[in-house]
């Protein structure tokens, strides 16, 4: 993971959105649930320790967020020779 520019990815709000959305989507999605659904802090917290404590719920993120991560115009994980050195 070191031949990734994150400085660059965490400047970008696309990239973070996708983030969220890696972490988010598939914990909604397993538990059945919307975003309307998640009207109080304490529903969000209280539906964060379901999910991390599913170890189900937990591989679903994971592979959600490696997907987010991976750059689809360079060979491998990391970034490319120009993104590097941006």
């Amino acid at each position: 993971m070191n031949k990734i520019n994150w400085s660059v990815r965490f400047k970008n709000p696309l990239f973070l959105s996708q983030l969220f959305m890696a972490f988010f989507v598939p914990i909604l999605g397993y538990f059945g649930l919307t975003a309307q659904d998640m009207t109080t802090w304490k529903s969000v917290g209280d539906l964060v320790v379901d999910a991390v404590s599913n170890p189900y719920v937990v591989s679903l993120i994971v592979v959600s967020v490696y997907n987010a991560i991976t750059n689809p115009m360079s060979k491998g994980f990391g970034d490319s020779d120009e993104d590097l050195n941006k």
